[in-house]
Formats: C-alpha cells, structure tokens, sequence
C-alpha cells in the first residue's frame, strides 16, 4: 500500500504478527535504479519475512530492480498488476498490465532470471470487461509458464475508468469463490487471497481454500487483527499487551532517532488504530494526532499517549 506499509509501519506490524509475511508499499522500478536506494529499500532486520513490491511494465527494469533487492537482503520480489490508480496506469503498469498478458509473461521470466528469491505477482480477479473466468484462468496459466509459482488474487476486478481508488476497493462486489476457483484450478500454484479480509475468522475460512490470506487496510486501521490472527494460527506466540507493544516502539523510535533525522509523525502513523475498540482509544488517537507533527516531538509521547489510555 503506497505511502502506508513503510518501514516504520513494517517494524510495528512484525511486533504484532511475528510469523506473517510482510509487503513494502509499492516501489516502481526506476525509482529503485535512481533513487535513493538506502531510504527505499531500507528495512530493520527484525521484519524479515519481508517481501518487496515492485511496479514497471520494462522487463529489463524490472529485471534489474529484482536484482538490487535481492542484493539488499529481501525474501521475495513482488510484482504488481492490481493497482489501479490513475497515476499508475499513465506510467502503463498495476492492474493495466493485465490487458498484455505476453508483456506480464515476459516481466516474470526476466525478473526470475535475475534473481535466487522467489517472484511473486499480485493481481485483480479481472480488469475492466476482461472478467470472465476464461480469461482469469488463462492469465494465471501464463504466469505459471514462466515459473513463478506465488500468485496473490485480489478478489475484486479492476475499472480502469470511471472510478477512484478507493471505489476500486469497493466496487465492484467481491468474489472469493472466484479464488478458490482458481486454487483447484491450479493445485501447484501457492494462491494467497487479498480483499476483504478483517478478522481471524476470515482468514481461518479462507485457509481452508486457498494457500495463504493477505490483509491490507484492516491491518493498519485495526492493527490488532494481526495478533488475533496471529493466535488462531499459533496459539500462544502472540503479544497480548497493547501497553508492551507502545513501550517497543517507544525504544524502536529512540534509536532510529538516534541515527538518522525522522520524525515523530512518520512512526506514530501506524500505531493510531492500536486501540481500536478499546476504551480510552479516542485519547490515544487525539494526543497522538495533536502533538506528533510537532518538530520537538520525542518518543516519550508514545507513553504519555499511553497513559492517558491507561487511566
């Protein structure tokens, strides 16, 4: 999720969900060959299993791109053709993508060769008119010819014209069944279900259908999903104290402070919904949101935050 999966909501999330696979927020390929790759690609070794993802529609690029991430220490390159944003279909990459199934094809079979990692690809159920179960079905046997075998399905179709990014996570209606479809359909592809999913209960339904479930959104506006999830699937591995969780991240924020000028707000972001639910959340969310954008902000706000959940 651009601008949301950072680095500091990746530390954050790991405390939480210690045994789930983590995505950075989509990073296109030229920005990663010119870029400033040390704060793009930079990541606490704490995150790992970590996944990049990486949006281009230039093989090479992309090629390439997969190779210096490989090179600074990730698990896994992801490509993305689900994101449908306007911005992203003028550089002709996300979700438009799917329309050139050949060009797909042929950005697999150039990043899986420039790399050890596995290569993942993230896509919608379909695009636009392009929405049939034939050409889903045909899509996925492309990508499963060039040998990438993880193939995470975001289970709503993509419109390209006509609606936001925020009606594409809305519009239209899901159709899970359509991924568990595909699933049979493909018993040697490891499909991961994205769309959706908010609570342990979700996750736990759609394990049984498929290899893996992907959270987006209802991770970072009620973080402690990942904990319950987290405990369904290995129980007793999980945090079960918000209050030690603010401590961490209070120490995580003194020394990342410690070594490079960030900001309060940049590493308060994540953790607004860490009370969602509970009592006293609305005075964790306020004097965070008062005080974080304040150039002398330090970490003890995060306990002064926590205080006044705790009274």
């Amino acid at each position: 999720m651009m601008d949301w999966t950072t680095r500091h909501c990746r530390y954050f999330h790991r405390l939480l969900g210690p045994r789930a696979v983590l995505y950075t927020e989509m990073l296109h390929s030229g920005a990663i060959l010119h870029g400033d790759r040390a704060r793009l690609l930079g990541f606490d070794p704490s995150e790992h299993p970590l996944a990049v993802q990486i949006g281009g529609s230039d093989p090479k690029a992309l090629a390439e791109s997969a190779r210096i991430a490989e090179q600074a220490g990730f698990d896994e390159v992801n490509l993305n053709l689900g994101c449908p944003s306007e911005r992203v279909q003028n550089a002709a990459f996300g979700a438009c993508l799917m329309l050139d199934p050949a060009r797909v094809a042929d950005c697999l079979e150039g990043m899986i060769a420039a790399v050890g990692i596995p290569v993942s690809v993230k896509i919608r159920i379909g695009v636009d008119t392009r929405d049939s179960w034939e050409y889903l079905r045909d899509f996925v046997a492309g990508i499963a010819t060039t040998g990438c075998r993880v193939v995470i399905v975001h289970a709503r179709k993509a419109w390209l014209r006509g609606l936001s990014p925020k009606q594409n996570r809305e519009v239209p209606q899901l159709d899970h069944e359509r991924v568990y479809q595909l699933k049979q359909e493909f018993p040697e592809v490891c499909v991961v279900i994205n769309g959706g999913i908010r609570c342990a209960g979700d996750v736990q339904l759609h394990l049984a259908k498929t290899d893996g479930a992907m959270l987006g959104r209802a991770a970072y506006h009620d973080p402690w999903v990942l904990t319950r999830c987290h405990e369904r699937l290995w129980p007793g591995e999980a945090p079960t104290d918000r209050g030690e969780i603010v401590r961490a991240m209070r120490v995580y924020a003194e020394r990342e402070m410690s070594r490079q000028e960030i900001s309060m707000g940049a590493v308060c972001r994540p953790l607004l919904g860490l009370f969602h639910g509970q009592r006293g959340a609305r005075n964790w969310r306020r004097h965070i949101s008062e005080r974080a954008h304040r150039s002398d902000a330090t970490p003890q706000l995060l306990l002064d935050a926590l205080s006044r959940v705790e009274r």
